[in-house]
């Protein structure tokens, strides 16, 4: 197979290991992130410690000046779903904060995100906890429904059935997951709506991005005057995770969880499929 596959970039094994240094170095620095949300803390600290995170592995933060964005995380807090710029705002009890994070090793990338609810979960909203948990379920979801020889569409089909099988939420117009490899954004896109059977055939090699943005009201969003906070157009909360993994003739394998997915797939009964790193 070649290094495109109609237009897709295809990746070899040694090009996935060092896909894999940088899901690992993603993976570690949102660890850290999580474990430094608290009330108080701004979301600009939480750029700082990211930066510092990923620069002290050998890497390069992704996000830092891709298209002029200013900073090395996105934070996003309550009704902002994705793409929040860091700067000088603490959080507070209950918050929901998503934090979206990218690393590049020897020109290759990495994107993962998570989102939490900031102090002590069990006095958030529960409708707040049970959307977090939607949204996460739902990726791993996507994610188990890659099959070598499949479509792009079982992804998207397997993440809309989650999400809607839990409720009444919307999932976020116009924002989808995507190829990765060489660039941050490659085809092709991975919608968190659609058909089985429809799409790009998925192949051994490629690299993609699942990333659900879930809300507890509109699916409609607006985005912000500084160009790149998006909020939901009716002010309800979103939540947004996202793992970067690739599929080997072995199975999947989750290049920005520090296990490589074995816990979540084989829970799900799925194959995992790891190189050897």
């Amino acid at each position: 197979m070649g290094w495109r596959d109609r237009g897709l970039e295809v990746k070899s094994p040694e090009q996935l290991l060092l896909m894999r240094r940088a899901g690992l170095v993603v993976g570690r620095t949102l660890e850290t992130l999580r474990s430094h949300v608290r009330a108080g803390v701004t979301t600009g600290e939480l750029d700082a410690i990211a930066e510092d995170s990923i620069r002290s592995a050998g890497a390069t933060p992704s996000f830092l000046g891709y298209h002029g964005f200013p900073a090395s995380i996105c934070a996003s807090v309550n009704a902002e779903v994705v793409h929040g710029i860091p700067g000088a705002r603490a959080l507070e009890d209950g918050d929901l904060v998503s934090i979206d994070c990218g690393a590049i090793v020897e020109g290759w990338h990495g994107d993962a995100a998570f989102s939490v609810v900031v102090g002590d979960p069990a006095a958030a909203r529960p409708e707040v906890r049970t959307l977090i948990d939607v949204t996460e379920d739902a990726l791993w979801a996507g994610i188990a429904a890659a099959r070598v020889g499949g479509r792009v569409g079982d992804i998207s089909h397997a993440v809309e059935s989650h999400v809607r099988s839990r409720g009444r939420y919307g999932i976020l117009e116009d924002y989808t997951g995507h190829g990765i490899g060489t660039a941050m954004h490659l085809d092709p896109d991975v919608p968190n709506e659609g058909r089985p059977g429809r799409g790009p055939r998925l192949v051994a090699g490629l690299a993609l991005a699942v990333e659900p943005m879930v809300t507890l009201g509109s699916a409609r969003s607006v985005t912000l005057d500084d160009d790149w906070t998006v909020v939901t157009e009716d002010g309800s909360w979103g939540a947004h995770s996202e793992h970067t993994f690739v599929l080997t003739e072995h199975g999947a394998w989750v290049l920005t969880a520090l296990d490589g997915g074995e816990e979540r797939l084989t829970a799900l009964g799925v194959p995992f499929g790891p190189l050897a790193d």
